[in-house]
């Protein structure tokens, strides 16, 4: 123990205010990439690497295994030409969001614009839960959905209760698949979304949930995007955001937790607004919406 403590002792002794600062970026960006993939396949995939690369330590620290040792060294060049391929989505979505970056000095829509869209949103998702109308509606905000759009009719239509329920009427030509809504308008109807593949809904009390909700899910696994789904089966209601769903939802609280996800970032200012999409770890975080 005393051996342990000499050899802190003699770290923080040579520790400078560069070494410090250089430190410090490197947790910063370990830091940012872990949220970064976080609730996403790639933290799963990161997770089994690490913990395979953990045992394969211990068995070459503990067992004299020369062969398997070369097997290993060798191995490393491989294994680094791998990774672009198993994470390609991930370093895609990153490039995407680096390439996005000057959409932050965009002028954002006027909070009556958005209080129309979340009025809206909520009337309808409350009169199609009564009704029991399957309904997938995405609320888009920094990050593009525009590659979803083309699977599906485009439109450019304004946002209103009374064409949202008419979309998702039973078995009309665009009641099938999701409604995307982006500055105010509805861009795309009928489009199809990712499906989450989290094993999030995997629990024996969420095996009721159909497509809609694995798609809302999904979506929000890859994207900022707010889903909201209504269960054409017993006509609940759930928002799919960040990779987490909430269910059950009223009137009041599905509204509250439309303000409370989508609301607040389309009226940030323009450096807040950067900060957190890209930098969220810097940003003081929000009262959680399941508490609305």
């Amino acid at each position: 123990m005393s051996q342990f403590f000499d050899e802190i002792s003699f770290i923080l002794q040579r520790l400078t205010i560069s070494g410090v600062v250089d430190l410090l970026l490197v947790a910063l960006i370990f830091f940012a990439v872990l949220s970064f993939l976080r609730n996403t396949r790639a933290m799963v995939l990161l997770r089994g690497i690490f913990l395979l690369y953990v045992l394969i330590a211990l068995l070459i620290a503990i067992f004299d295994l020369p062969a398997f040792s070369w097997l290993v060294r060798n191995s490393v060049p491989a294994i680094l030409v791998a990774i672009p391929v198993i994470f390609a989505p991930e370093i895609r979505r990153a490039l995407e969001r680096l390439g996005r970056a000057g959409q932050f000095l965009r002028p954002t829509n006027s909070q009556k614009e958005e209080t129309d869209v979340i009025a809206a949103v909520t009337q309808a998702a409350n009169r199609l839960s009564e009704r029991r109308h399957g309904a997938l509606i995405i609320l888009q905000r920094l990050d593009s959905l525009e590659e979803f759009v083309e699977t599906g009719v485009r439109l450019d239509a304004d946002v209103t209760p009374d064409l949202l329920l008419q979309v998702f009427y039973p078995n009309t030509p665009l009641h099938d698949g999701a409604v995307i809504v982006a500055d105010a308008k509805i861009i795309g109807a009928a489009c199809v979304m990712p499906l989450s593949a989290t094993g999030v809904l995997s629990k024996p009390t969420d095996r009721q949930m159909g497509l809609r909700h694995r798609a809302a899910l999904g979506t929000s696994e890859i994207s900022d995007a707010v889903a909201v789904v209504v269960s054409e089966e017993t006509g609940a209601i759930s928002v799919a955001f960040g990779g987490r769903i909430i269910q059950r939802l009223g009137r009041e609280r599905l509204e509250g937790v439309l303000r409370a996800f989508y609301k607040p970032v389309q009226g940030e200012a323009g450096i807040e607004q950067f900060l957190a999409r890209y930098l969220p770890f810097l940003v003081p975080e929000q009262k959680d919406a399941t508490e609305v």
